[in-house]
Parts: structure tokens; C-alpha cells; sequence
């Protein structure tokens, strides 16, 4: 809650701000929704109240109804760039709002649209205006993940796994394997300088350089990079197939989670097993061992696993439909491989901060293909799935890692091009700007009630879902 509540205000005050700035009206800045009531309200200068009641500045109490009265009254006062708004808070946690004036948005406030427009109006107000307000929501909560991201790696550093430190060495796409390198390779040097240090340094460097040299089956082989190379990955991470973008490390399969009641679990699966092979074939990776377990839906396969290290067990397990059994799977190389660390000074936290923003929601992007998938429909989650990747104890840098990433979410899915979201106002907006001419206003008041619709539907079917996986494990 405390997340979310942190990103809603600062999504709504990017458009708060900009509209103040362009001398737009807000009239209501709430974190949740108000249907009806409001848990509490202020307005600077005026009054303070909250669940039917307000208390005007002047020691007197209105009921709601003659308080709206009263905000009619004093509605084209301006007095500031702050004391013109009512705050407050709303009972139902599912978002939060900034009603500004003359907009369709989701007060659905069509009276005020039959009014003549006014100076201090949304829909009075030039495009670009427009624009810079709609994307200003959006652009602060990006700006928020890279500011917590910077952070984090100034307040903290950052830990790694440097590629010259992976024993098991790298997984590579289909174009780095035509390039010249093999799956377990483990790289050394670019042009004879030591790729030892950050992984997403010695990613550039490798493929800035003309050679690079690699451990391969404990010989040290020499791999000459095309010139291109960086062209061709780049069009294969566009394609919907590629899983790996140049490499990945190789790392063990090890067990983390099991849950109650599925395959893994009913076999005597336990965490930390470290699992060696698929029906005798070997799978020592996590590369092996992913491909290897699909195709087997409904059957029961013989898993081989090293518990504790030691002992070797061969456990019957059955799988579901999908091929799963039910575990979850350690993918921080940092678990296995020896670690290094890197500190960051106030300004060079910066740049870094803004990489992560960038491949966080680069990778985000990438990953929304999936929910269009059969699979991915069912592990779409709402409010009861956002709480579960919270650790259970209070970690500070796990609060605000985890903050970071559903700010790059929320800017991401606000910009979709959705009537009732940013980008749906903004798809209208480009209308505008290309065509020179708004759409309608019915039509816009359809269009916004089309999107809520929709938007509620996804709502009740991602919280649904949390339901349905609570009660049937």
C-alpha cells in the first residue's frame, strides 16, 4: 500500500504540475477513488472534512451537498498555484485522480463540458500543452525509478558476477553461435583487454572489439567478431522467438520454492536440490534443464537431484498439463559464482541509474508478448500478486527495488494507447496534432467510458485470478 500510495502521488503530481504550469484548473488531487464519500478532503484556506462532512475555515459545518454548493461559488477564484485544488483521499485503493478542468476524464464530468470553454480549461489550452500534460504522469514515474535506482547503487553499490568469474560460462543467442562462439564459453578478454569488471561492460566491449578471446574446454580460443554482429543481435532481440539477448550466464538448476499440492511436492521435492538430469538425460544448466522438461505434459518423469550436495535421488514426478511441477528456480548468477562489488559516487550513480530504468523497462516491454499467450492469461495477477514479490520481513533496498520496478510498470501500461489511460489521450492528441482537427466530444465521452469498461474487466479478472490460485493451489 505504502508503494503504491508513494507512486500514484507522484504519477498524479506530473500531471498536477505541468497543468499548473500551463495555468490549467485542478480541481481535485486524490490519492484513491471517492465514489461518493472520501475518507478525508482539504482544500488550503477553505475547509477540511472527509466522509460526508467538512468543516469550513470559519468553524462552521456544511453537509456535502452545500459544501459542492459553496466550491461552485468560489470555483473561479484563483489564489495560487496550490490553493485552488481540493486533496484528499478516496476509500476504494485501486489508483488515484487529478480532475482537471475541462477534460473528459474519469469523473466523466459531461455538465462541465456543456459550458461554455473557459481560459483556465484543459480543452482551451493548445495541443502541445495538452500533450506535455497527458505524458507528464508517465515521464515522473520513470523519472522516479531512475532516481530510486541511482539510489540504491549510491547507497549500497552494486554486487556482480564478472563474466571471467562464471565457471560454467555463457549461453548465447543464435547469432552470437554463428558469430563463432559455443554455449560454455567462458570470456576473457576483447582485444586483449580483461572483460573482468561489470557484465554490461564487458557486453560493449566484446562487441566493439574485433577478437575476443574465450576458455573454452579449458583451452583459450580466439573468436573473431563480425563487424555487423551488433546489428544482427540487435534485429534478433526484436524477434518474437529470441529468449537471449547475445548471452546469458550458465548457471545450475536449483530449487527454491515448492509448492504445496503440485507434482514436485507430492514426489518429495525439496528446496535447495540441485537438479542434474530429466529422464537420465543431463541437463547441468538451467538452459538444459528448461527445454528438456517441456513436452512432457501430463506425464510422470524421473527427476534426478543432489541434495545437500551429497546424496543423488531419482524422483518420480508428475507434471501438469503445461509441462510444470510446481517448483520455483534460483536465476541470480550471484548465488553460485564469486562476487564483486563496485561503488558508486553521487554523479556517477546517476548514469547507472538511468541504464536500469532503461532496461527495466525495456524488459517489461518485452515481456507484456507473453500475457497474449495462453499461459500468460492465467498468471496475470492483481493486488494479492503485487504484495507477494514483497519480502515478508521489512528490507529497505528490497521495499525500494520493488517500488522502482512498478513505477517502470505503471509508466509503462499508463502509455498504452487505451481510452481512460495517458496513452489513450494521447493517441487523440496526435489525432489532433496530425489531422488538425479534435475528435468529438460524444466521441471521446464513448471512448473514455469504452476504455473504464475494459479497464474494469481487467481489474476484477487479475484480482480474480490471485482468488482462484488462493483457493485452488
Amino acid at each position: 500500500m505504502l508503494a503504491l500510495a508513494i507512486l500514484i502521488i507522484i504519477h498524479e503530481f506530473g500531471h498536477f504540475l505541468f497543468a499548473r504550469i500551463f495555468g490549467i484548473r485542478v480541481e481535485k488531487f486524490y490519492i484513491f477513488f471517492d465514489p461518493w464519500k472520501e475518507l478525508f478532503k482539504w482544500k488550503p484556506g477553505k475547509y477540511v472534512g472527509g466522509l460526508g462532512m467538512q468543516k469550513n475555515l470559519d468553524g462552521t459545518e456544511h453537509s456535502s451537498t452545500e459544501s459542492k454548493d459553496r466550491q461552485e461559488e468560489t470555483a473561479h477564484d484563483k489564489k495560487g498555484f496550490w490553493n485552488d485544488t481540493e486533496y484528499g483521499i478516496g476509500w476504494v485503493p485501486l489508483g488515484g485522480y487529478c480532475k482537471i478542468s475541462g477534460m473528459i476524464d474519469e469523473s466523466m464530468d459531461t455538465e462541465q463540458m456543456k459550458q461554455p470553454a473557459q481560459p483556465w480549461e484543459f480543452r482551451s489550452k493548445p495541443a502541445w500543452q495538452r500533450l506535455l500534460v497527458m505524458i507528464a504522469g508517465v515521464l515522473f514515474n520513470f523519472l522516479l525509478a531512475i532516481i530510486i535506482y541511482a539510489g540504491i547503487v549510491f547507497a549500497t553499490g552494486e554486487k556482480y558476477v564478472s563474466v571471467t568469474d562464471a565457471d560454467m560460462g555463457m549461453q548465447f543467442s543464435g547469432e552470437a553461435l554463428k558469430a563463432g562462439f559455443h554455449n560454455g564459453d567462458i570470456p576473457l578478454e576483447a582485444d586483449g583487454k580483461s572483460l573482468e569488471g561489470l557484465p554490461s561492460e564487458a557486453r560493449l566491449a566484446m562487441l566493439q572489439a574485433k577478437e575476443v578471446t574465450v576458455l573454452r574446454n579449458g583451452k583459450k580460443t580466439t573468436v573473431k567478431v563480425p563487424q555487423d554482429l551488433i546489428f544482427r543481435l540487435d534485429e534478433e532481440a526484436k524477434s518474437d522467438t529470441a529468449t537471449i539477448n547475445f548471452f546469458t550466464y550458465r548457471i545450475p538448476t536449483r530449487i527454491t520454492q515448492v509448492m504445496p499440492g503440485e507434482g514436485a511436492a507430492k514426489a518429495g521435492v525439496k528446496e535447495g536440490d540441485r537438479v542434474i538430469a530429466i529422464d537420465s538425460i543431463p541437463t547441468p544448466a538451467l538452459q538444459e534443464f528448461l527445454p528438456t522438461l517441456e513436452g512432457h505434459d501430463n506425464k510422470t518423469i524421473s527427476l534426478t537431484v543432489v541434495r545437500e550436495g551429497k546424496d543423488t535421488l531419482n524422483l518420480p514426478v508428475k507434471l501438469s498439463s503445461n509441462s510444470k511441477m510446481g517448483v520455483g528456480l534460483e536465476i541470480d548468477p550471484s548465488a553460485f559464482f564469486t562476487t564483486q562489488e563496485k561503488k558508486y559516487t553521487l554523479f556517477s550513480s546517476v548514469p547507472r541509474g538511468i541504464e536500469m530504468g532503461v532496461d527495466r523497462l525495456t524488459a517489461y516491454a518485452q515481456s507484456m508478448k507473453l500475457v497474449f499467450s495462453k499461459e500468460g492469461a492465467k498468471s496475470v495477477g492483481g493486488f494479492g500478486s503485487i504484495g507477494s514479490i514483497f519480502p515478508e520481513s521489512w528490507d529497505w533496498i528490497a521495499f525500494w527495488n520493488i517500488a522502482a520496478f512498478l513505477s517502470v510498470a505503471l509508466a509503462f501500461m499508463n502509455i498504452l494507447p487505451i481510452p481512460a489511460l495517458d496513452g489513450g489521450h494521447v493517441l487523440f492528441l496526435l489525432y489532433e496534432v496530425i489531422f488538425r482537427r479534435k475528435p468529438s466530444e460524444k466521441f471521446m465521452e464513448y471512448a473514455q467510458m469504452t476504455g473504464m469498461v475494459l479497464l474494469i474487466a481487467l481489474l476484477i479478472y487479475a484480482n480474480g485470478m490471485d482468488i482462484v490460485r488462493f483457493f485452488f493451489k
